[in-house]
């Protein structure tokens, strides 16, 4: 089954590559995606950066994939998430990606340091 979403995220593509483009981050997504709390070992399927981000789940049991694509947009990024999944419930699915943007799109906290 496929499941799509999308949103503009008040951040640039390369804030949101840097965030994406990491490897404990998509393994939890897709743990999202396939419906479990742990994180899946994945295989990268494309990469073009700060474009376009693939992924699929490397587990033999779950066919399961992400694919993240970024493209500039006033005054920030469109985002849009494909995922192909076995989830039963669509919803399930459309819900685990939607907590992926909302992830994307909160703002990073990062300790003050006084100089």
């Amino acid at each position: 089954m496929e499941s799509k979403t999308r949103r503009t995220l008040v951040k640039s593509a390369p804030e949101l590559w840097e965030l994406a483009d990491d490897l404990a981050r998509m393994e939890a997504w897709m743990g999202g995606l396939v419906g479990t709390t742990h994180p899946i070992a994945i295989e990268i399927t494309d990469r073009d950066p700060e474009r376009i981000l693939g992924w699929r789940s490397a587990d033999p049991g779950s066919h399961a994939r992400i694919a993240l694509e970024l493209a500039e947009s006033g005054f920030g990024t469109a985002v849009k998430i494909t995922a192909q999944h076995s989830r039963p419930d669509p919803g399930d699915a459309i819900a685990a990606l939607e907590g992926l943007l909302d992830e994307l799109g909160s703002p990073e906290r990062r300790p003050f340091v006084a100089g």
